[in-house]
């Protein structure tokens, strides 16, 4: 990647390339079910979308991903950029044609790798230079850059380019000159994007974790004209307690007509009191990272299956009796303890079906919601997981904090 130039600041941009239509909400909470309408797929919310940093998910096939009926998955900006490069992407058709996926795209712009890459980047106020982990040498990722890469891949929806901050950090000046920093560089984005009526472009609400910090970026950031929004740096080492906490102060803020995106969040407990906090919207590595280590996620307690234990020698049963993966629908647990950690074919296996149970769990969401029935799916959902009810105090907070009783 090359130095990009600056940008004039502007706050208009033309008609969207998303329609939002809510079809369900809680009369509890704040969860609601929308179908969103992307130039490659309607996709339904609440949604967890897979990642695949660098155009493919680790262990599954676009087929694969397509056979399960996932709608949206990720990928990163700052590594195409590198690997394979503009270029080559645009050579190739944009990622849709250069990777063989028919359905909606979500890149990240880059911004999180400030945090991920610290060692080696260096933020001004043109952009981020990074030290490129592959060759050493030096590039300069400025908003009008992650865009130009962004509209070279083709996303249904791009990020913009934020001064992401980790949420541990003591130094609130930081935060303080971050969440301006994102509020110009959005400007910038959106005078460098040339295809709004292609490509949509979700700003990033920052603040650490300080509510009025939050309140005041949400507020800039729903001046400018842009079809949805994200909340971004959170998941990175603060307690549950103030990460939902944040989420629904956000949430809040944000507007009840635009989707409502929260980066990085992957656990199933997690993602379900999101969507009861008001979002529509999550990412993360988790399932086919997890897949890596032998660990099969499921809806009963613990919530994951170790299948490298020993006692699943014996275990003849499927993963999960209810799923319809073609893993579920093949192997057993038996077969899986004897291949995991060990064989390649088994963290394709084994991550089939976690992002199978990812889209299955957030289907169960949306049903409820649409059945007006969240605060009892809510209170199943949780009561599997904690057959002792000894509810993690977080959970039962965030959801008391909209309404819901795990005692339903």
């Amino acid at each position: 990647m090359c130095v990009g130039g600056g940008g004039s600041c502007s706050s208009k941009m033309a008609t969207s390339a998303l329609n939002l239509k809510i079809v369900g909400k809680c009369s509890t909470s704040r969860a609601r079910a929308a179908d969103m309408t992307l130039p490659h797929s309607v996709v339904q919310t609440p949604i967890f979308m897979p990642v695949g940093t660098q155009g493919t998910l680790k262990g599954i096939i676009p087929e694969q991903l397509e056979a399960l009926d996932c709608r949206i998955m990720l990928a990163n900006t700052y590594h195409l950029g590198n690997r394979p490069g503009e270029q080559v992407l645009k050579a190739g058709g944009g990622l849709h044609k250069f990777m063989n996926w028919p359905r909606s795209l979500l890149t990240d712009s880059g911004g999180f790798q400030m945090v991920s890459l610290s060692k080696l980047t260096e933020i001004t106020e043109e952009g981020v230079n990074f030290e490129s982990p592959y060759d050493g040498s030096k590039c300069m990722l400025t908003p009008e850059r992650s865009i130009e890469i962004q509209q070279a891949i083709g996303a249904d929806i791009m990020m913009q380019l934020d001064d992401v901050v980790d949420s541990t950090c003591k130094d609130e000046d930081r935060f303080e000159e971050a969440r301006h920093r994102t509020v110009r560089w959005l400007d910038r984005c959106i005078e460098a994007h040339t295809r709004p009526d292609k490509q949509n472009l979700f700003p990033i609400v920052q603040g650490g974790l300080d509510e009025g910090k939050r309140k005041d970026c949400a507020d800039q950031l729903t001046k400018r004209n842009v079809p949805g929004f994200a909340i971004g740096g959170l998941s990175g080492g603060e307690d549950k307690s103030t990460f939902c906490r944040i989420v629904k102060v956000s949430a809040e803020n944000l507007p009840d007509d635009k989707p409502r995106y929260v980066m990085g969040v992957g656990h199933q407990v997690d993602i379900i009191a999101c969507v009861a906090l008001g979002s529509d919207m999550f990412d993360c590595v988790f399932p086919t990272r997890t897949a890596r280590f032998g660990s099969a996620l499921v809806f009963e307690y613990p919530g994951e299956l170790q299948l490298k234990k020993s006692k699943f020698k014996m275990d003849f049963r499927p993963i999960d009796e209810n799923c319809d993966c073609s893993t579920c629908q093949n192997y057993t647990r038996a077969y899986l303890h004897t291949v995991v950690t060990k064989e390649p074919s088994a963290c394709h296996l084994v991550s089939i079906h976690n992002v199978a149970h990812q889209l299955r769990l957030m289907k169960r969401a949306r049903d409820a919601i649409i059945e007006d029935k969240f605060p009892q799916f809510v209170a199943k959902f949780m009561l599997d997981l904690y057959p002792d009810k000894k509810y993690p105090d977080w959970a039962q907070q965030a959801f008391q904090g909209v309404g819901i009783s795990l005692e339903e």
